[in-house]
């Protein structure tokens, strides 16, 4: 691949949280606890493959939850969600030479602010789950973060930090990722669902995130 992204250069890279960042689904952990973890891989399963409306896929997980104890997310973040093997030394890497990291998710931002604090992350986006009394509501607040605003936010990132998109990476697992991993200077499938291994200029399939770095020029 020629004119990669460099280290050399201030640069920006956007990654997906779940099955990326993390090595779990936050949405699937969430449903764990109302014993329905099953029923809400499924659909994770089909969207992340391509084979639902991401938004509307969201949508309906999210109103399995209602009820559920807002207290369950900080269990989620603390008993079930690891670290992607080398993604601080990817991070940390990045930030050494200059570059800016965002983590841009359609998932939850309980745990997105939780790794913009943890990581030093200069950019998080994610949904707003809706709580009512201590209980989620089953609804998400504003507009979903769905692939089209995931490209987006890259794009306009890319334009507040200054930094040409041809050193912009962004990595992902989901179709969901496809159109910000197609916008990207250099757009990484990461452990991947087949369809976004296929349209990906990149893909890396063992090892950790660590590994983005010897992609880099």
């Amino acid at each position: 691949m020629n004119n990669r992204p460099t280290l050399n250069q201030p640069g920006l890279l956007f990654m997906d949280m779940d099955s990326t960042l993390i090595q779990c689904e936050c949405i699937d952990e969430i449903g764990d606890f109302l014993g329905i973890k099953s029923q809400v891989a499924e659909i994770t399963e089909r969207a992340m493959r391509g084979e639902l409306d991401f938004a509307a896929s969201l949508t309906e997980r999210v109103q399995l939850l209602a009820g559920l104890d807002e207290t369950v997310l900080e269990k989620v973040y603390k008993e079930r969600i690891r670290l992607t093997e080398g993604a601080e030394t990817l991070i940390e890497t990045l930030h050494e030479n200059g570059w800016k990291v965002g983590l841009i998710s359609g998932g939850f931002t309980y745990f997105t602010d939780k790794f913009k604090t943890r990581l030093s992350l200069d950019y998080t986006r994610a949904n707003v789950l809706e709580i009512h009394n201590g209980k989620l509501t089953g609804g998400v607040l504003g507009n979903i973060v769905d692939a089209e605003a995931k490209r987006l936010a890259l794009i306009e990132q890319a334009d507040i930090f200054s930094i040409p998109m041809s050193q912009t990476v962004a990595i992902g697992d989901g179709a969901n990722d496809l159109p910000m991993i197609g916008a990207a200077g250099m757009g990484i499938a990461f452990h991947a669902k087949p369809k976004v291994q296929e349209a990906a200029p990149c893909a890396i399939n063992s090892g950790g995130l660590d590994k983005v770095l010897d992609l880099l020029g």
